[in-house]
């Protein structure tokens, strides 16, 4: 196992749901647990593991949450939604026009995930300027920032891994290897100890444990 590499933990997965065969963008609005659904984002009760809400929206990529408005690719746009009444507030371009993955939101800016173009986009919001791109050596699915650190998921041929890298230079610090035959897709941590996982084509989302932040 190469250096700096475990094994991830999973501590509680999520569905099948209903009706639910691909699950893509993830994200966490401080409550509540967002899963990209194919024509629908459906909200889950960490908790109960219940769907809360389900809004008829097109979610066939990465979601994001800025505290307040939801963010979904759908195909070549991004679309900001009001998570309450699934409302389409505006919509930028998708910066890979098709071929984004990954979405999160940090520092007033999304970050896209280029999947086949392993890189990592950091884009206004308002208009879908690239204003910064960061190289990985990987394929890229979901994205998130937590606590300065920046995590991005990574499917490529039959692995998957969980990867800290930096974000000036793209290295790999850390990776957080998924058992054979899981898949991560969507990616978002809940702030606190645990990323959540968008599961692809099992219809799940999964809980993997974050790994502790070493002493500086």
């Amino acid at each position: 196992m190469k250096r700096n590499t475990t094994p991830a933990e999973i501590v509680r997965e999520y569905g099948p749901f209903d009706g639910v065969t691909q699950i893509g963008g993830v994200t966490h609005d401080g409550q509540r647990v967002w899963a990209a659904a194919g024509a629908q984002l459906i909200a889950i009760d960490p908790a109960s593991g219940e769907v809360a809400a389900t809004l008829p929206r097109a979610a066939d990529a990465g979601t994001a949450f800025d505290g307040k408005h939801l963010y979904q690719i759908a195909e070549s746009r991004i679309d900001k939604i009001d998570p309450a009444t699934g409302e389409v507030l505006a919509t930028i371009p998708a910066p890979g026009q098709g071929r984004d993955s990954g979405l999160a939101w940090a520092e007033g800016s999304l970050w896209v995930g280029q999947y086949r173009d392993r890189k990592i986009l950091q884009i206004d919001p308002q208009t879908g300027a690239v204003l910064r791109s960061i190289e990985s050596n990987r394929y890229v699915t979901g994205v998130t920032w937590v606590d300065g650190e920046l995590w991005h998921g990574t499917w490529e041929g039959e692995e998957s891994e969980l990867r800290r890298i930096d974000p000036q230079t793209g290295a790999v610090l850390q990776q957080l290897q998924m058992p054979q035959g899981v898949f991560v897709s969507g990616l978002e941590s809940d702030g606190a100890g645990l990323f959540y996982c968008g599961g692809a084509t099992s219809g799940k989302v999964r809980a993997v444990r974050r790994p502790a932040r070493a002493a500086a």
